[in-house]
């Protein structure tokens, strides 16, 4: 029983990190075009939005919740506040609303 774990930990670090080092070993040395590099240095934010997204409307039964502390969290964010203080703010805005 132990073994066919082992192999199978063994089997899916081997299938994760075969796409993880294929672009380093096919663009080496290869500048990608400016409107690629455009795109891929987009993608975590895109990410990150596609998985905060659901949570804002989803987090109580009250979506006010969710859409307060979002909008704190981007009013801080545009203010150029950094990550700790945007997500303390917003934790602390919606803590207030609760309150209410």
């Amino acid at each position: 029983m132990k073994n066919n774990i082992i192999l199978m930990i063994i089997g899916m670090s081997v299938v994760t990190y075969i796409p993880r080092m294929l672009p380093f070993v096919l663009f080496k040395g290869k500048e990608l075009p400016p409107f690629i590099q455009g795109v891929l240095k987009n993608v975590p934010y895109a990410t990150l939005g596609a998985l905060i997204f659901p949570g804002i409307l989803l987090i109580h039964k009250d979506i006010w919740y969710g859409l307060i502390g979002a909008g704190a969290a981007f009013f801080a964010a545009y203010l150029g506040a950094n990550v700790i203080i945007t997500v303390l703010g917003a934790i602390l805005v919606v803590a207030l609303y609760s309150l209410i």
